[in-house]
């Protein structure tokens, strides 16, 4: 068998994390056996529908780095692959059902609809659905009604009496009574527009799809989609239901657990192949002992087989943790691209009207930088690249390299159990040392020459540092010491201890 899975979202909202899971999962099932990954585009939903949201499918995928076989934008022999173009398919498959007397016309208004729903509510009954009103209307008396303008909607005839039995590969076998299925719903609207259900099976059926994986929460609709398969007599895809995402509070995975969507992932600064390292581990196994996959890693290893039945627990710790581990395996070069945008929306280099740096933000008021300062900003990243979580913390980190820091209080020179004027002379001391520091040829040489100088003036080496520190790069904590030396250079550097001296002379 051709192994043919899809992706199918509904272009109504923003890519979130629990769609991405759905995506990867179908991707990583396709690569895995050698099949086709399909991308469609089910927006039948037209009071929801924008087209910002296809627009922000396309960029986050293209983000991620996952590319699908055949889609709107790539095209294929089973196109079009949007559902908008494909009305016409719609309606005559739904006629076709009503050849069958598998389907039937209604004629019920919204009106009578509301008022079963309501008269219901006040009797508290527990029937719900349509009531199959015109299920007894003979199809000769409906043909007449249709040929004469009235309007009307096609409705699936479930069969009454009966149980639908599916096999689903990760919660086995299911049976599912009919009289709990939803009653005859509509498969044609009365503007000829299908419903989710008729567009679903039909695509699915005309595009070859041979599996079926999406989250557990379409598992009702499942019985169905296997009723309307018989009723077509087509054979249905293989089903796997994936296990749910969910917060650590146990509930379903939402904004109020903390970023879900995509864009807001991009924008708080995590790296896409972190992301999907993570999402890919998600309700799923590859290897004992191993944590970081690529993308092909993945592909080569998954499987149905090892996905588990419970829900998934999103922890945003543990994808933290994913972020440094790939920030880190990045090349000095490789990580300053990616931290650029997000040091220029900062107005790290500048404020007012630059060029748009291409990333993550969408628009930026700061400047970009100049090839000087673009070079200064990557020669950093070994200073940072051991303490990042998220991109877009190197512009706080990295501020005092671009921008004389304001000088800290006089305390924020003290080392402990020393006073003002033991911090002064250290800071004298450290003064003499900024040259010699700044022209060492790497951190190794520097401390060499720092700690004999300690030891020859028996101080300790932590104390001579900190006021050094402080009066360089404005605070106690703060990117290597030796590093940011050499690339603000001797002289610049000079000129901080100056200022700071001055003003804790002034503060004594």
């Amino acid at each position: 068998m051709q192994i043919r899975d899809r992706y199918a979202p509904s272009p109504t909202g923003l890519q979130h994390i629990g769609g991405i899971r759905t995506a990867l999962f179908n991707y990583l099932f396709a690569k895995s056996q050698g099949g086709t990954f399909i991308l469609r585009l089910e927006d039948t939903d037209r009071t929801r529908f924008d087209p910002s949201f296809v627009q922000n499918l396309y960029d986050t995928f293209e983000w991620l780095g996952i590319k699908w076989d055949e889609g709107p934008d790539v095209g294929g022999a089973a196109g079009p692959y949007i559902q908008s173009e494909r009305f016409e398919l719609y309606k005559k498959y739904a006629d076709e059902l009503i050849e069958k007397d598998k389907a039937y016309y209604c004629f019920c208004s919204a009106e009578r609809l509301d008022k079963i729903r309501e008269e219901r509510e006040a009797a508290r009954s527990s029937e719900t659905g349509y009531d199959r009103h015109c299920r007894s209307i003979s199809p000769t008396e409906a043909a007449e009604r249709v040929k004469a303008g009235e309007a009307y909607t096609i409705r699936l005839k479930i069969p009454l009496g009966e149980s639908t039995k599916f096999h689903d590969h990760l919660l086995g076998d299911i049976e599912w009574k009919n009289d709990d299925v939803n009653p005859d719903p509509v498969l044609l609207k009365s503007d000829g527009f299908p419903t989710y259900h008729l567009a679903n099976i039909v695509d699915d059926h005309l595009m070859g799809i041979t599996h079926v994986l999406r989250a557990q929460e379409w598992l009702s609709s499942t019985p169905l989609h296997v009723i309307m398969y018989a009723a077509f007599g087509w054979e249905h895809p293989e089903y796997c239901h994936l296990p749910m995402v969910m917060g650590q509070d146990g509930k379903k995975l939402s904004k109020r657990h903390g970023a879900t969507s995509i864009d807001e992932f991009r924008r708080q600064g995590y790296i896409p192949e972190a992301l999907l390292n993570y999402v890919a581990l998600l309700g799923a196994s590859y290897e004992e002992g191993k944590d970081i996959y690529t993308l092909d890693e993945l592909a080569a290893r998954f499987s149905l087989d090892k996905l588990n039945k419970a829900p998934a627990i999103f922890d945003y710790k543990k994808l933290e943790w994913y972020n440094g581990q790939y920030i880190r395996m990045k090349s000095d070069e490789e990580l300053a691209e990616l931290c650029l945008p997000y040091a220029v929306e900062a107005g790290l280099f500048g404020a007012g009207p630059g060029s748009v740096v291409p990333g993550p933000i969408a628009s930026s008021q700061g400047k970009v930088p100049s090839p000087e300062q673009r070079s200064t900003f990557t020669a950093a990243m070994p200073l940072i690249k051991e303490r990042l979580v998220f991109l877009h913390e190197a512009t706080e980190k990295l501020g005092y390299l671009f921008s004389e820091p304001a000088i800290p209080a006089a305390e924020e020179f003290i080392p402990k159990k020393a006073d003002l004027q033991q911090a002064v002379s250290l800071l004298r001391m450290g003064r003499d040392l900024v040259k010699p520091l700044a022209e060492a040829a790497d951190d190794a040489s520097a401390e060499s020459l720092i700690k004999d100088w300690a030891e020859k003036n028996k101080v300790k080496l932590g104390d001579l540092m900190m006021p050094l520190r402080a009066a360089i790069t404005g605070a106690r904590v703060s990117p290597p010491l030796f590093g940011s030396l050499r690339i603000l250079g001797a002289e610049k550097s000079l000129a901080r201890v100056e200022k700071a001296l001055a003003a804790l002379n002034t503060a004594r």
